[in-house]
């Protein structure tokens, strides 16, 4: 296989030629060999566009020449569309800043540039990674940049739809529940009832308020430290070129960024990140808890609660014949239960800031994409698979909802809480129904009775 050598002043390496990364990401290679875990494509592809950005208009202001800046654009431009995605190999754990990950699109577009002009890959005489691609830039103010502008596409293109698809799915579940009557349950105990309508209502409100977190905290990852370069001097740009550059990123994205309003907060600083990363928890717990609802729910089919059931999909059981377990909402809490980790790790990894640079930002990368991809894909499996597909057994909801001692709780005007206490108690001592015992001792009469207990009236006291 034919080999290149490239030097830097450590030494000389020799490169599999088929590559199109240089000596950083070589000696990067050799010393993060860490996870196996890439830096996500994402971070590559945001870190692309800013190169192209940089190209364009450091080219408009005659500080690189023009055929260079085409070419570095055209590159960027493929690895954009997924040419060159296996040119990007190193490991999510690297240097804290992410210049590892900076160098590796610097040197692939630099060395593709080259190829474009009908060079040598090497050949920094033609176009130099640092020189030319990276110029104006530091990994200091791109890299943080490119995880704001990955997760902003993420959450624009993918997490937010998917979010509001389950919203409307679970009021549309509202609507067609809102009649059904069942027990209430607090404390895991029977108590009053209300309709299955209702607890649906709350879990489409639990979405909803779930979206306005990813949209408040989304705010801030649109204001881009571009332009802060090293320690957010600006040293080796100017204030105009890196507002023109987060221009063009605004209109190339259709997503309203901006420059930070202090760049050196934007280097040093991770809690636009942290909070990004709460909203994702928010929802991950929200998901926590409306899954072990529709669980619990769907228990049985003979031995459980059996209100409602949800679609099946796949055989259950290596033994029981015929049994059919509960699948998607047990993908969806392991799914919340990893979001949640991740969070604990990104509230370490946002205090990794010492005087002008966090230092632990790859690993914030990888965990907010990561967090990012895995909860909108666990929301739209969750609507398509089980959310939509949910039956009730209205049937058995009924008789819940007419069994539960805690409807004494509306006869209490009637007849006072030590009596409908005692009522409560001989109900459960002797398996009979709260009516039942009223009617036997004429405490109210079956007609006022009927009128008390009305199922609409008992869930809807507004």
């Amino acid at each position: 296989m034919k080999q290149r050598n490239e030097q830097d002043s450590f030494g000389k390496v020799q490169i599999d030629d088929k590559y199109y990364y240089g000596v950083n990401t070589f000696r990067a290679i050799e010393n993060f060999k860490v996870s196996g875990t890439k830096i996500p494509l994402e971070i590559v592809k945001a870190l692309a566009l800013i190169k192209i950005a940089y190209a364009r208009v450091n080219s408009e202001n005659k500080l690189i020449d023009t055929k260079k800046a085409l070419k570095i654009i055209e590159a960027g431009e493929e690895i954009l569309k997924g040419k060159l995605d296996d040119q990007f190999p190193l490991d999510v754990f690297q240097t804290g800043s992410g210049t590892s990950t900076n160098m590796n699109v610097n040197e692939v577009i630099a060395n593709r540039a080259i190829e474009l002009l009908g060079g040598k890959k090497g050949d920094k005489i033609i176009i130099h990674p640092n020189d030319d691609v990276n110029k104006g830039q530091s990994s200091n103010d791109v890299f943080p940049s490119s995880i704001q502008i990955a997760l902003s596409i993420l959450i624009k293109e993918e997490l937010i739809e998917n979010l509001m698809n389950l919203q409307v799915a679970l009021k549309k579940k509202e609507r067609e529940f809102k009649n059904v009557i069942k027990a209430g349950r607090t404390h895991m105990m029977d108590a009053l009832p209300v309709t299955l309508g209702q607890e649906f209502s709350a879990y489409a409100n639990q979405i909803k308020h779930s979206i306005e977190s990813i949209k408040f905290s989304e705010n801030e990852l649109h204001k881009l430290p571009l332009g802060g370069t090293a320690v957010g001097t600006g040293f080796g740009t100017t204030r105009k070129i890196s507002r023109d550059v987060v221009k063009f990123i605004k209109i190339t994205t259709g997503i309203n960024f901006s420059q930070c309003e202090n760049l050196f907060e934007g280097l040093n600083s991770k809690e636009n990140l942290l909070c990004y990363s709460s909203a994702l928890k928010r929802i991950a717990v929200a998901l926590m808890k409306i899954s072990e609802d529709l669980r619990l729910m769907a228990s049985g089919p003979k031995c459980g609660l059996s209100e409602i059931e949800i679609p099946s999909l796949q055989a259950g059981s290596s033994i029981m014949a015929g049994k059919v377990n509960p699948v998607i909402l047990e993908m969806t809490q392991m799914v919340s239960s990893q979001i949640i980790g991740l969070d604990f790790s990104n509230t370490i990894a946002a205090m990794g800031g010492r005087f002008e640079l966090n230092v632990m930002m790859p690993l914030l990368a990888y965990n907010l994409v990561t967090a990012t991809k895995i909860i909108s894909n666990a929301v739209k499996i969750l609507n398509e698979k089980c959310i939509s597909g949910i039956k009730v057994n209205a049937e058995r909801c009924k008789f819940y909802a007419e069994s539960t001692p805690s409807i004494v709780t509306f006869l209490q005007p009637y007849i006072g809480y030590d009596k409908a206490t005692s009522i409560y108690k001989e109900s459960l001592k002797r398996n009979v129904s709260i009516r039942e015992i009223i009617l036997k001792e004429k405490l109210i009469t079956e007609k006022e009775l009927n009128k008390i207990l009305n199922p609409k009236k008992l869930t809807n006291f507004n």
